[in-house]
């Protein structure tokens, strides 16, 4: 029987790795693009995953990656964005705010739009995208950031309402804090405990992906862990 293929954007990160690992664990045929060698060299060779060179804010090289998924692709994992906390409103000019929507957008709609044809013929499948916990409950001084993540979430809103008739789900997941070496180095007083690791986040994203998710689309699920 044919392993189901699910396209890792930022699955080279953090948390990325924590979900290609869940994944695999899983059964998954995996594909994770890189865009620089760095990114390749921390991935460890194994059956089953697949590692692609491309842009992802090029449509092109989207395209090459959905290809590489192949027919039987059954989800998209968007991890691909960014974080930037310049300062308030007043203090930040408007090309480092629209940066941030270029950053935490325009891969996750290149991904989507590219594979969604696949899940349509396929008869369904899940797209499960990163938003944040600040997108709900925001922090000054990162208005970019958050705003850009929440339009994130209005496009799985989006997503569902135009797709679940085809048997796509659409869903987001909302971190706080993840426990992470460059979170730590960037928090080095920090109560970690409190933190959600990687792993935990992954397990959702995984049940996100499986058929036992089948009735759950549209939502927004809170990964906060203690923080």
């Amino acid at each position: 029987m044919q392993r189901p293929s699910a396209i890792v954007t930022g699955g080279t990160g953090g948390l990325g790795q924590a979900v290609v690992e869940r994944l695999l664990e899983d059964g998954w045929r995996v594909v994770v693009p890189w865009i620089v060698p760095r990114e390749r060299d921390r991935m460890t060779a194994r059956a089953n995953l697949e590692l692609v060179e491309a842009d992802l804010f090029d449509a092109e090289a989207v395209a090459d990656v959905v290809l590489r998924a192949g027919a039987d692709l059954r989800a998209v994992i968007n991890l691909v964005g960014g974080f930037d906390a310049p300062g308030k409103v007043h203090e930040v000019d408007v090309e480092r705010f629209e940066a941030q929507f270029r950053l935490n957008l325009r891969p996750t709609y290149l991904v989507t739009q590219a594979a969604l044809p696949r899940l349509i013929a396929a008869g369904g499948g899940a797209i499960v995208c990163v938003g944040t916990r600040a997108a709900l409950q925001p922090f000054p001084g990162a208005a970019g950031y958050i705003a850009s993540k929440a339009a994130v979430l209005a496009f799985v809103k989006a997503l569902d309402v135009e797709y679940r008739d085809d048997g796509v789900r659409a869903n987001g997941i909302l971190p706080s804090v993840i426990d992470t070496p460059a979170n730590r180095a960037a928090m080095p007083d920090a109560n970690y405990d409190r933190w959600v690791t990687p792993a935990e986040i992954a397990g959702v994203i995984a049940f996100l992906c499986s058929e036992d998710s089948k009735p759950t689309t549209g939502a927004w699920i809170p990964v906060y862990g203690r923080a």
